[in-house]
């Protein structure tokens, strides 16, 4: 999932692929106006949806501006993937909502392996050595390949914001 302009193309893509792979996944972006919406549509059985905040520069017309509405956001959708009967995937390593996260699959009753947290390696390693000891499935993101300097470029430079948490998270490495 890219910025706003390719979503429509990429759900409408994920619905024609899942009639013959019904379990392939799908990123929604919580900072994205319409993202309770999808997220409404695509919490059924056997869907996955990794849902993060979003990285790109998007107009106030289709995203939340700021960090509070994305998280107010983030939690929205969060509650509406929780109770439907699909694999959440929760991209995150802000820790309030972490401990929201552990909050809300207690209020739902989720057994831990219907849902997953997901952290870049890295960045807050004892957190995420705290939620698999806890039982949480928890899968770390290694961007990889020739192209791994130019990935994290990017989304330091498409929200200047990433890059202060990015600093953050190496300093503090917890």
């Amino acid at each position: 999932m890219e910025d706003h302009t390719t979503t429509d193309a990429s759900l409408d893509l994920l619905l024609r692929v899942r009639k013959d792979f019904p379990e392939t996944g799908a990123v929604l972006q919580a900072y994205l106006r319409r993202t309770e919406a999808d997220c409404r549509d695509l919490a059924v059985a056997g869907s996955r949806i990794r849902l993060c905040k979003g990285a790109y520069d998007e107009p106030e017309s289709v995203a939340y501006q700021s960090d509070l509405e994305v998280s107010r956001s983030y939690v929205r959708c969060a509650n509406v993937l929780l109770a439907g009967g699909g694999y959440p995937m929760f991209a995150t390593h802000d820790p309030r909502l972490v401990a929201i996260l552990e909050d809300r699959v207690r209020w739902y009753d989720r057994p831990v392996d219907t849902f997953e947290f997901q952290m870049l390696y890295g960045v807050r390693p004892v957190e995420q050595r705290r939620l698999a000891e806890l039982g949480y499935a928890v899968r770390v993101y290694v961007p990889y390949g020739t192209q791994w300097y130019g990935y994290l470029m990017r989304r330091l430079a498409e929200r200047p914001a990433n890059t202060a948490l990015f600093l953050r998270a190496l300093v503090g490495r917890k």
